[in-house]
């Protein structure tokens, strides 16, 4: 194999969040901390990735990932095992190799921090989501601005690299409001920030709220206002929007993230975990690991859904995620990964969307203007 297809992430997934936002929709549960099962679920995990094990041979580690969740509720302890062992799972790591945790700003102290740097972690990314109680409140978050902006800068004082969630579109939300957080979580020392708009997921307490009318929404104009703010905000700052809800300076993207929108092959370990594993050219194999943590641990059940990509369906992902990206989809590495010629069957779609200014082409790659985003899913939907 080339080395390219060899590279690949791991994502753990911690199940557990101290209380269920409103508005979240992943594979979490709420949970009481002292009823939490530190060891046994790294344990579980452990048992996981050793029966991995023969699909990640010949493969290198670029980016390790905890996300859940809230992997900051995890005794940094046995966050540090796991990681240890994972990294032991592969024959080579990339030199940079990047560790991320998750936290809420309500469960991580300097302390915790500096325990999570010592385990190996290099990059924290912190769900901030506002700096404004009265956005928090809505939100359902434990903490308030305050304790956002002390848990950013004790981050910060410990680990390499910080990046902060921020969310956009809550009701009476202004410009002026958006722009002033961005500029602040800046002043903080984040470098990296990921800004995404509130979402109404159907089963979420939002999703019922909304169907019933006693939810307020955002509407359109708004959401887009609020996106085009944040983007001259981070403009201003000198900043990259590198993907869609994504900013980072020059060189502070992150590097897990860019492997997923690249197409990369990543393992999923943990309760509610997805992994995409490439098989050679035209094939690959997805998996979603059982949600139930109680099953999980007691090792009822491991894989809940599989799922084998062909040709198309790889051109497809790689459409979806690559146009997402600044840098835009990369024609060869997808026809290495498919096995076929990405354009052919879409030659005529492409080169329409081309004429109307939804595509570009820059020799080997395909992208969409950022001047065009606020389209995307239309846009990618017409090349299908």
């Amino acid at each position: 194999m080339s080395r390219r297809p060899t590279e690949t992430s791991v994502y753990v997934h911690f199940p557990w969040c101290a209380r269920k936002c409103p508005y979240c929709d992943f594979a979490t549960e709420p949970i009481r901390t002292p009823e939490l099962p530190h060891e046994a679920y790294a344990d579980a995990l452990l048992r996981e990735l050793d029966a991995r094990a023969h699909d990640l041979r010949g493969r290198t580690l670029v980016s390790v990932f905890f996300g859940g969740g809230t992997p900051s509720l995890w005794a940094p302890s046995s966050l540090a095992r796991t990681l240890a062992r994972i990294r032991d799972a592969f024959e080579r790591e990339a030199d940079d190799l990047e560790v991320t945790v998750e936290c809420n700003p309500s469960s991580l102290s300097r302390d915790d921090a500096a325990r999570l740097r010592e385990g190996g972690v290099n990059r924290l990314s912190i769900g901030a989501q506002s700096l404004r109680d009265r956005h928090l409140r809505f939100l359902g978050r434990l903490h308030d601005g305050s304790r956002a902006a002390d848990a950013l800068t004790d981050a910060v004082a410990e680990i390499p690299r910080v990046s902060a969630d921020l969310m956009f579109g809550m009701p009476g939300q202004t410009k002026t409001e958006l722009a002033e957080d961005i500029t602040q979580l800046a002043e903080l020392g984040v470098r990296h920030v990921s800004a995404y708009a509130l979402t109404i997921e159907e089963k979420t307490m939002f999703g019922s709220l909304h169907r019933a009318g006693k939810l307020p929404v955002a509407s359109e104009e708004e959401y887009a206002t609020l996106f085009e703010t944040a983007a001259e905000r981070f403009a201003g700052l000198g900043w990259t929007h590198y993907e869609v809800s994504n900013y980072a300076p020059a060189g502070e993207e992150s590097r897990h993230n860019l492997h997923y929108w690249r197409g990369g092959a990543y393992v999923g370990l943990g309760a509610g975990a997805v992994g995409c594993l490439d098989h050679g050219p035209g094939r690959a194999e997805r998996w979603r690991n059982d949600p139930s943590p109680q099953r999980y641990l007691r090792e009822r059940t491991l894989e809940a859904e599989t799922e084998t990509l062909g040709p198309n369906e790889i051109v497809c992902e790689s459409l979806m995620l690559g146009l997402r990206t600044r840098e835009g989809m990369c024609l060869s590495r997808t026809r290495r990964r498919a096995g076929i010629d990405p354009e052919a069957g879409r030659t005529r779609e492409i080169e329409r969307a081309i004429q109307s200014g939804n595509l570009v082409r820059d020799e080997d790659r395909l992208r969409v203007p950022e001047s065009r985003w606020l389209k995307l899913d239309g846009i990618v939907r017409d090349l299908f």
